[in-house]
């Protein structure tokens, strides 16, 4: 059942986050004391205007009391309870539709990775831009914000298809002119997966562009090529909003986690689950949309993963308590008791509960 909120809870809250100071040029490492790398997904905030927006599919008890700010307060507590070393944003992190002030509605859904001083990144979904910013704007926004690593698009690329494409590396762990340290050991890909087509004989949702899946291919054969100096350098992760057609070929037999409503992906195939399985440094895939969708399933070697709806503005399923996801990314430990290159990366869940529970720990990739 969701916590009911108040102003004091939430600013309480915002005064026990972690802080750790940031800045733009800050590189993204790995813990030095626990080789951990702590990524928080959220998926599908649909913020819109605060204490004023209604809640949508919770109990009848809770509807009284329910607005974007338990959204706010899940989001406070998920922080301080993982201590999360980058959060990402997987799309419809506003709802346009019902977003009188987008520019407003962005820095309350995002305040509380804002006031943690954590590093933070976001992609959009189909929703973010159906209020008066377009998809251009709502991204610059973004990626102006205090504490984001997020980009409008990848610099020197000068044709791209959407907004929000880029990759951010994740060094090992600080050695001072340690040539391992120096090296990104993690590579975490953001795309912008669209909204809705845009051709009229093709009904239905975005997709993932040619010119998207030309720089994915480049960028990721650069980083493969830097990893046959350093070997075991190069794991990638990747994160959009709208699912690839392949989760549809998961059911409750080969996942974990739960698939209760259909795969609204695109309903073109546009060849962007080749490229990545081509290009093997692809582990795990991150998605949003289908809010009461929360599983990983894994195809050809890459686990295809939905973060599961975490706004209560969000349609969701009365009962059901809203989740994020965490994936923890490890390094070997050496018998000299250096760290070495990533030797697994794990997920799980937290529900919205009185305890934050866990759920569905499993395996992503391990070496």
């Amino acid at each position: 059942m969701a916590r009911l909120p108040s102003i004091i809870t939430v600013f309480l809250l915002s005064l026990f986050s972690i802080s750790i100071p940031v800045n733009r040029t800050q590189q993204l490492r790995f813990n030095k004391k626990t080789g951990e790398f702590r990524i928080l997904q959220v998926a599908d905030m649909h913020y819109a205007d605060g204490s004023k927006t209604p809640c949508e599919n919770v109990l009848p008890q809770q509807l009284p009391h329910c607005s974007d700010l338990n959204t706010t307060l899940f989001l406070h507590r998920m922080i301080h309870a993982d201590k999360p070393d980058l959060i990402v944003f997987t799309g419809d992190n506003i709802y346009g539709p019902d977003t009188t002030d987008p520019v407003a509605s962005m820095n309350a859904a995002f305040a509380p990775a804002v006031s943690s001083n954590i590093p933070w990144a976001a992609v959009l979904g189909n929703h973010d831009q159906e209020s008066t910013l377009s998809r251009e704007h709502v991204m610059r926004h973004i990626v102006g914000m205090k504490h984001s690593f997020s980009q409008l698009n990848p610099p020197g690329v000068d044709v791209i298809d959407g907004f929000g494409n880029y990759n951010l590396e994740v060094h090992g762990v600080d050695k001072g002119s340690n040539h391992e340290s120096n090296e990104s050991v993690l590579n975490l890909y953001f795309l912008d997966s669209g909204d809705y087509s845009t051709v009229p004989s093709i009904p239905g949702y975005g997709w993932i562009k040619p010119s998207q899946q030309f720089w994915f291919q480049q960028t990721s054969s650069k980083l493969r090529e830097k990893s046959k100096a350093a070997p075991g350098v190069g794991i990638g992760l990747a994160y959009f909003h709208i699912p690839l057609p392949e989760y549809s070929g998961f059911d409750a037999s080969n996942v974990t986690g739960v698939k209760q409503e259909g795969i609204s992906s695109a309903s073109i195939n546009s060849g962007f689950f080749s490229a990545l399985v081509e290009s093997g440094d692809v582990k795990g895939v991150f998605t949003g949309h289908d809010h009461i969708n929360d599983f990983c399933g894994e195809m050809m070697g890459v686990k295809l993963c939905y973060g599961g709806g975490f706004g209560y503005h969000a349609y969701g399923k009365a009962g059901w308590s809203r989740r994020g996801r965490v994936v923890v990314a490890s390094l070997e430990k050496k018998l000299d008791g250096s760290w070495g290159a990533v030797k697994s990366i794990e997920t799980y869940k937290r529900l919205d509960d009185d305890n934050l529970t866990v759920i569905d720990k499993q395996v992503v990739w391990s070496s």
